[in-house]
């Protein structure tokens, strides 16, 4: 049974269909006159968003958050982008180790280029001064 199964997926496959029951359905429909319009048509939808909790690392008594990175991996650059998308009244900054870091092996752009491209405020070690004012 499997291998009449699989037999007839390829032979559909072979003239363009998925399946085989694809491939019944349009010839049933054509029998009745009917142009199914197969794969015809492409229909946009957004996939569900799923809800994520950021934690920052240091909030200032001033209201300043404080992200600490030594690695800053794609996952988390990805991250702050959406948080800063939506919530743009939130002032994150970020604490390197070092922000002449690279992005990834063989790139140009540093931890520090990435910031100010993005619009964050970044400093290395250590928190400045003129950030608790």
């Amino acid at each position: 049974m499997a291998k009449r199964v699989y037999a007839k997926t390829q032979a559909a496959k072979v003239k363009g269909y998925r399946s085989g029951l694809e491939d019944d359905l349009d010839s049933s429909l054509k029998r009745r006159g009917v142009d199914g319009e197969y794969e015809q048509h492409r229909i946009k939808y957004v996939k569900p968003e799923t809800q994520h909790t950021y934690t920052p690392d240091f909030k200032l008594p001033n209201g300043i958050f404080i992200e600490t990175k030594g690695r800053f991996v794609v996952e988390d650059r990805k991250k702050h982008v959406l948080i800063k998308q939506q919530h743009p009244d939130l002032d994150i900054r970020f604490v390197f180790q070092n922000s002449r870091n690279k992005l990834r092996k063989g790139s140009k752009t540093t931890y520090a280029d990435w910031c100010i491209k993005n619009g964050f405020l970044y400093a290395d070690k250590d928190i400045p001064a003129e950030w608790f004012a």
